[in-house]
């Protein structure tokens, strides 16, 4: 009998023999390989025990053995379904490292924690108009507790960095995850008490955020490889966009349900549950990780560049500040946020006074453009993964991607200044901060090729820089709409210009070669 009709009349080998009884096998990349490998596995096994040999042909073949008792290893074909040995099988198969990868795991916990991030970090927004009336808050003291964030934010991207760099993201990112959940939770409580506070508590909640960015960016450079970086940090960035839409659409409802307070408790229980995992299951490396497998571990090493600077070692700063590339990136970074903080800060107002829709549409439609950034995100991430994959350089990639991500948002904005239609106007915000994102494949990619091994200092510099066009883009749009309430179009003209520069700088000066 020949092996493929073997594997033929034993479908449940693959599900029950070939993989459980292979734990040790490599690491497959996909799940078709993996079946292919199984069933290979399983052919060989079976013609060993059950094939017979040319001279036993010619004696007449002898008769198999049944496939539940070889598949089953020692289950025997009258046993009950669901027993004890059987759930053990079906366990070992879920767990096996072809299913659950390691890195698979870092990816999706970091996009988890961006997901809480930003629900923790939209959800005083939407709780501010009751606390403003019920405290009696100035709309000064209301823009005061805003700010007070993002003191906290832009004073600790560059040490969250170094000291990602130096002691690993592991530490750092749960040092913010529980920095922030901590003073969400506290918050109600606080608010309670005083103003100084409550001051307090936002900008120790803006010092947990601005470490989590670059303590992730290092550790992607450790744990993904470079043909599986773009779409891996689409998804965790996607969380960010996710966790808007969840904070808008979730936080009111607490609020009318079960009381305000009870918005910053849950929200704040979360990030803490995470914490809790992130330590107890993820490694810092791939090397100290105590679940990666050993075929992993190869695969991972074998795509992830080895750069000059250890864990722990000092950061060429000077090098840093006199490379043309990294000008570039950080220049590339504040053009990039200038749109993003901008446009997704004044879209109700603009929904509202410009279009024409009331407050309670304006808040429904200003979930599009977050919508359309996480669905962006993730795609500009597989078709920058493929084309690597494909033979196509990283520099090209990269370049390429943020072109998209520059040029699309201004094409999108300028035809914008042109229509006066309600619903087409919508429709070209949600292309321009849609197409915004896929800079997650450009920009956001480019701190791990250029220094693998300094790359949480390299995010904490430009996000430090991009984080100006928050304070600063932002109180300059509301300058020129209080100067000239219909002035719209000069908001966007300004933005395109932003764009266009961005996209000049980052492709005649950005490399993706590695530099540190």
């Amino acid at each position: 009998m020949k092996e493929k009709e073997l594997v033929r009349r034993a479908p449940c080998a693959f599900a029950y023999g070939a993989l459980s009884q292979q734990l040790d096998g490599p690491v497959m990349t996909s799940s078709s390989s993996c079946k292919r490998w199984a069933r290979r596995r399983t052919a060989v096994r079976l013609s060993s025990e059950n094939v017979p040999s040319v001279r036993e042909e010619d004696e007449g073949p002898s008769k198999p053995k049944p496939i539940v008792s070889v598949a089953s290893e020692g289950l025997q074909p009258t046993e009950r379904v669901g027993s004890r040995k059987q759930v053990v099988q079906f366990l070992r198969i879920l767990t096996h490292p072809a299913l659950w990868r390691e890195r698979v795991k870092v990816v999706v916990m970091c996009f988890i924690a961006f997901v809480i991030t930003n629900v923790d970090r939209v959800n005083i927004s939407v709780v501010m108009m009751p606390l403003s009336r019920y405290y009696d808050w100035s709309p000064v003291t209301v823009g005061l507790i805003q700010s007070a964030f993002f003191w906290g934010y832009l004073l600790t991207q560059i040490p969250g960095g170094y000291f990602a760099d130096r002691y690993g993201g592991k530490v750092v990112f749960a040092f913010g995850v529980l920095t922030w959940s901590t003073m969400t939770m506290l918050f109600p409580y606080l608010v309670d008490r005083s103003l100084t506070l409550t001051l307090i508590s936002r900008g120790l909640l803006g010092v947990g955020e601005g470490v989590i960015l670059p303590a992730m960016s290092q550790m992607v450079s450790k744990w993904i490889r470079v043909t599986e970086r773009s779409r891996s940090l689409g998804f965790i960035y996607s969380g960010i966009y996710l966790g808007s839409i969840f904070g808008l659409a979730a936080s009111p409802n607490l609020t009318m349900s079960i009381g305000w307070y009870y918005v910053f408790y849950i929200f704040g229980s979360l990030g803490l549950i995470w914490s809790v995992l992130w330590i107890a299951l993820v490694g810092a490396t791939p090397k100290t990780s105590k679940f990666i497998s050993k075929q992993e571990l190869r695969y991972i090493a074998a795509g992830v560049e080895e750069s000059g600077t250890a864990l722990g070692e000092g950061i060429p700063w000077k090098n840093l500040f006199t490379s043309r590339p990294f000008w570039a990136l950080m220049i590339s970074h504040f053009c990039l946020t200038w749109g993003y903080f901008v446009l997704l800060t004044w879209t109700p107002t603009y929904f509202n006074s410009k279009l024409g829709f009331d407050m309670t549409s304006s808040a429904f439609l200003a979930i599009i453009p977050w919508a359309s950034m996480f669905i962006n995100a993730n795609l500009s991430g597989f078709l920058a993964d493929f084309a690597v994959s494909r033979g196509v350089s990283t520099n090209t990639v990269r370049k390429g991607m943020q072109t998209i991500g520059f040029l699309g948002p201004a094409v999108c904005l300028g035809l914008q200044t042109v229509t006066s239609n309600p619903a087409l106007c919508v429709v070209l915000l949600a292309m321009a901060t849609g197409l915004g994102s896929f800079c997650q494949a450009g920009v956001y990619s480019n701190h791990q090729d250029i220094g693998p091994s300094i790359s949480g200092v390299l995010l904490g510099i430009t996000n430090t820089a991009a984080a100006i066009p928050g304070i600063v883009g932002v109180f300059v749009t509301g300058l020129i709409l209080d100067t000239y309430p219909n002035a719209w179009n000069l908001v966007f003209y300004i933005t395109i210009a932003f764009y266009i520069l961005g996209t000049l700088i980052f492709n005649n000066f950005a490399t993706t070669e590695r530099l540190f």
